[in-house]
């Protein structure tokens, strides 16, 4: 079985996004590429949350062709790969439809930067790609197009897309992309929050970069 280590902390990462409640059924993915041999592990398409297992995890090459596994790779995978394969710094990409954010990429409006999480863990606005067809790498395209230095995306009329230089680097993003989309969200009911000088984000990200944890 090729790339057991992976697998598994895949495998592992996926109930994340069940904990943290940015997926329902079968929706959603992560994946992760292993930078020495470039392979490529992603979750299996249509299988429950509660049935993934290291070895149902499916293995692919950065052209998004099966090297190993018995089952079909997620529908997203030609997504993945295209992100990979135009990004040596990323080795983590991850997929969901959570609620607060997947509201704000239904309207095609970026997260502004009216927090300061949002300005220590993306650096700025959250961007909004473009609608891109499901099933190729168009949505890929989009994100390695409109993406720019954040570590996630909202894609119009789609959901969430997250980038980490490993794959929990990218499934936390996605936990967080979710956290202040659903505050951003309230506070708009309360009236119109005002955005944090770009000089002030910028500082605020590269303390969080260079100081914050051990």
């Amino acid at each position: 079985m090729l790339e057991p280590a992976l697998r598994e902390e895949i495998c592992k990462l996926h109930s994340e996004l069940v904990r943290n409640n940015l997926v329902a059924w079968t929706s959603g993915n992560v994946s992760g590429r292993n930078p020495e041999s470039g392979l490529v592990v992603i979750k299996p398409s249509g299988i429950r949350y509660d049935d993934l297992t290291p070895e149902n995890m499916v293995v692919v090459n950065l052209e998004g062709q099966v090297v190993d596994g018995d089952c079909k790779p997620s529908s997203d995978t030609l997504a993945h790969v295209f992100v990979y394969r135009h990004r040596p710094d990323i080795n983590g990409v991850v997929h969901t439809h959570s609620s607060f954010a997947t509201a704000w990429a239904a309207v095609g409006r970026p997260i502004p930067p009216v927090l300061t999480a949002i300005c220590d863990e993306f650096g700025g606005p959250i961007p909004i790609g473009a609608y891109a067809e499901i099933g190729g790498d168009a949505i890929g395209q989009e994100i390695i197009r409109s993406i720019g230095a954040s570590p996630a995306i909202l894609m119009k009329n789609h959901g969430v897309f997250t980038v980490g230089r490993s794959p929990q680097e990218a499934v936390k993003a996605a936990v967080m992309v979710e956290d202040v989309a659903r505050t951003v969200f309230y506070a708009l009911q309360l009236g119109v929050p005002e955005n944090i000088p770009d000089a002030e984000v910028a500082r605020a990200h590269r303390r969080y970069i260079e100081e914050y944890g051990q």
